[in-house]
């Protein structure tokens, strides 16, 4: 989740494109996997926040009681980044199931990053950080509690900086 320290990245739609149905093809690659990227992110913070993954069944019924159709191959797509799936309705509608603001879910640029997002981020660098002081310890094996103590003092000092 590295890839997410730049929030603000812009997803901006190719010159002359608008909001459209369907799917594009592979000119929007990049856009395609920063969206995934994002909804992968919600999809554990979802997890954080009740315990359990949302199943494509229970976002699909969502979506269906908002007018929009998500076919499981189209989340799929998304999910996995194959696709820029940008229809306004789809788009809106997981916006709304995972309570995030539609700009932000499709990255664009000055979109605020919702708190609890921006919580599952602070808690995920700070596992990482502990993981990395961990490895730090195990490895260097021999070295002085005083040693250990600048490591760990320099990896909180980078993680806030992130």
């Amino acid at each position: 989740m590295g890839a997410m320290r730049n929030q603000r990245r812009c997803l901006a739609l190719p010159e002359g494109e608008g909001w459209s149905n369907g799917m594009t093809d592979d000119d929007n690659q990049p856009a395609a996997q920063d969206l995934a990227k994002r909804l992968r992110l919600l999809l554990d913070v979802s997890i954080a926040e009740s315990g359990a993954e949302p199943t494509y069944a229970q976002i699909a019924a969502f979506l269906d009681a908002r007018g929009a159709s998500l076919s499981r191959s189209r989340w799929t797509y998304m999910v996995n980044g194959h696709r820029y799936v940008r229809d306004p309705v789809i788009v809106d509608g997981l916006a709304a199931f995972f309570d995030v603001d539609a700009p932000f879910l499709l990255g664009e640029e000055g979109a605020p990053i919702p708190e609890k997002v921006n919580a599952q981020l602070d808690l995920i660098r700070s596992m990482r950080a502990a993981r990395v002081k961990s490895y730090a310890a195990r490895t260097l094996g021999d070295v002085s509690p005083k040693a250990l103590h600048a490591i760990s003092k320099f990896l909180d000092e980078e993680m806030t900086q992130t």
